[in-house]
């Protein structure tokens, strides 16, 4: 990323107070997995996780808006604490513009982590937007930051730890490990 790129993200992440995520291909590598009994199956990166856990302690709303329905993605939703979980949207601009609602917030408030054409409407709408090292090229140009990692591969980290650091909150977010690394 050139510089210039750069501090156009970070000034654009420095104002976050939401951070949308999709899932397939962002929080998960995309692939879809089916049991015999027909129940959908994902991996997810507990790096990624931490995260995301990392960002709510920092004061930044998470939200899941994502196109399909699994029950293993409200179970992971439910472990990382996220309350705002948007399952099978068909437009998740007026999702997000909902939740924006709700939360008294501006889409200059707002973040959306996308990998596909799918998602440019929102990501375009908001004031931050990310996409996975592997995202779609098109879905690349637009975001304001492409990661370095690939989706469901530690790319949500990635931009978790650009949007606190952007705000000056990485290293108070890393300290309490590095304390207890130090003993």
């Amino acid at each position: 990323m050139s510089d210039a790129l750069d501090d156009n993200a970070r000034a654009r992440a420095r104002r976050l107070k939401l951070m949308a995520f999709d899932v397939d291909g962002v929080l998960s590598d995309g692939s879809l997995f089916y049991s015999d009994a027909g129940i959908e199956i994902k991996a997810f990166n507990t790096l990624d996780g931490l995260g995301l856990k990392m960002l709510q302690q920092a004061g930044i709303t998470v939200a899941i808006i994502t196109g399909r329905r699994a029950r293993c993605v409200e179970l992971r939703a439910q472990d990382l604490g996220i309350q705002h979980l948007y399952q099978a949207v068909d437009n998740k601009l007026e999702t997000m513009r909902l939740l924006l609602a709700e939360l008294g917030l501006g889409t200059d408030d707002a973040g959306y982590m996308g990998d596909d054409i799918l998602d440019l409407p929102v990501m375009t709408a908001c004031a931050f937007s990310a996409t996975p090292g592997d995202g779609h090229a098109l879905v690349q140009r637009y975001a304001a930051l492409t990661t370095e990692r690939h989706g469901g591969h530690g790319a949500v980290r990635e931009a978790c730890e650009f949007i606190l650091d952007a705000q000056g909150k990485l290293a108070a977010a890393l300290a309490p490990y590095l304390t207890m690394a130090s003993r």
